[in-house]
């Protein structure tokens, strides 16, 4: 996120970083005026784990009174255990998809009065390996926000990855026309990151196959 929001910086876009910790974030944008001092970024405050704070992220910008080319739904959480969000959601299902799903809700008249504009989802190859219907075909929304019992980690993370790119592909279905293109894209497996953070397992398997990743 950090590495995409800087190449845009300094390629002269005007750049909002959406971020649930303010600190970091506004240490982020110190870090790309340092490598440009004219850069055009500053942090905005968002948590997608808060519907609430979705709301008033997207009416925060929409005051503004700027447009919006380009929205990269980038934020994610993998591994976490369950719990529940102020909204009563699993977590990892409203953080990855559903947050996500609001936020372009709330701007698609700004994206569409900006065309040419494109929404990108950040998925997964892991949306391969899962499924949201039940055994009769139907879709299972017991499936997308599950109760603890019925919680595993990764399939959670795998279910949310599958449903940001039937998302995109809807959305790129009916905005295209409008001039507002979606594409949800993985990001690869060989540029390292911290996702790995909330579970050991996670960690070390990550920390084995440092070696052989990339760095920016």
């Amino acid at each position: 996120g950090f590495e995409t929001a800087k190449s845009l910086a300094l390629h002269g876009a005007y750049v909002i970083l959406a971020c649930r910790n303010m600190s970091r974030g506004s240490d982020a944008v110190q870090r790309i005026l340092a490598e440009w001092h004219k850069a055009k970024v500053e942090a905005m405050t968002l948590d997608l784990a808060s519907l609430q704070s979705v709301l008033h992220f997207a009416e925060a910008f929409k005051s503004k009174n700027v447009p919006l080319h380009i929205l990269i739904c980038n934020a994610a959480v993998f591994g976490a255990p369950w719990s529940l969000t102020e909204d009563g959601l699993e977590s990892t299902f409203q953080v990855n998809h559903l947050g996500h799903f609001y936020l372009v809700q709330l701007l698609e008249d700004i994206l569409r009065q900006s065309s040419p504009a494109r929404v990108v989802m950040v998925s997964s190859e892991s949306h391969r390996f899962t499924e949201i219907k039940d055994s009769s075909g139907k879709l299972d929304f017991n499936l997308l926000s599950p109760s603890k019992k019925e919680y595993w980690a990764m399939l959670a993370y795998n279910r949310s990855k599958l449903c940001n790119i039937l998302f995109s592909n809807e959305l790129n279905r009916r905005l295209s026309p409008y001039g507002v293109t979606s594409n949800s894209v993985h990001p690869g497996n060989m540029i390292y990151s911290a996702i790995h953070r909330n579970w050991w397992v996670y960690t070390l398997l990550f920390t084995l196959a440092r070696p052989f990743t990339k760095s920016m």
